[in-house]
């Protein structure tokens, strides 16, 4: 156990072993794990609108206390994005190909940019109503997620992967509660929730990791227009336990 004063830059840390371990030992996915951590990390600096609304952790240099933002946010975010956009391609041994020109030009791509836009558009719509924002950002990805149906080769990429990314921070979820006992109790807000928990993990936090994984496990394919296929080459072995 470590003081709570660290115990968010070390929890959001975690986040970069599995994602060091996947860009080593599986070298095909490591443009995509980089390109999406650096599309995702500016999220956290959306950290001012939940802080202290949804939860209010002590951060380095009490930064998230006396500006809103912190270090340990942009840590996380870069963190997850990467893993929740390979999780599917590690598990299935998928490498990414260019969509076929005839492809990109069907009618149903004809709302392409729209389609990539609607989870931000929606998050802008809902944020500024009389809720916690932890619900407009789920309901965003989970619509951005939902979206992706003009992309009917990436459905079962974004569902899995989704499923993929909830366990891996489920595990992690556990294990900050398990470090640091009572630290979700202290540090979320839980009387502005639901109150619906599972496992001392509010049901939120399990809404937010679904919707992520959702919408980031297939985003990455939606937006530089790549297609999943089995890679020919022999997995990369993990090293010996």
């Amino acid at each position: 156990m470590i003081s709570d004063h660290y115990a968010w830059l070390a929890w959001a840390s975690a986040f970069l072993i599995p994602w060091a371990a996947l860009f080593v030992f599986f070298p095909r996915i490591g443009q995509t794990m980089w390109r999406t951590s650096l599309y995702t990390m500016p999220f956290g600096l959306t950290e001012p609108l939940f802080v202290p609304e949804y939860w209010n952790p002590p951060s380095l240099f009490d930064l998230a206390q006396r500006t809103g933002f912190d270090l340990e946010s942009l840590i996380f975010c870069f963190a997850i994005g990467g893993l929740a956009s390979v999780a599917y391609d590690v598990l299935r041994n998928q490498r990414l190909i260019s969509l076929d020109p005839t492809e990109r030009a069907h009618p149903r791509h004809r709302l392409h940019y729209l389609t990539l836009l609607m989870p931000f558009m929606i998050f802008l719509a809902l944020v500024f109503m009389p809720w916690n924002p932890i619900y407009p950002g789920i309901a965003a990805m989970i619509a951005g997620a939902l979206a992706t149906r003009c992309r009917p080769d990436i459905k079962n990429r974004t569902w899995v992967g989704g499923v993929l990314f909830l366990g891996i921070y489920v595990l992690f979820l556990q294990g900050l509660e398990f470090t640091q006992p009572g630290y979700i109790q202290r540090y979320w807000n839980l009387s502005s929730l639901t109150g619906i928990s599972f496992l001392r993990m509010p049901l939120e936090e399990l809404l937010f990791a679904a919707g992520f994984g959702l919408y980031w496990a297939g985003i990455y394919e939606h937006f530089t227009w790549r297609a999943s296929t089995r890679h020919a080459g022999p997995r990369v072995p993990l090293p010996a336990p």
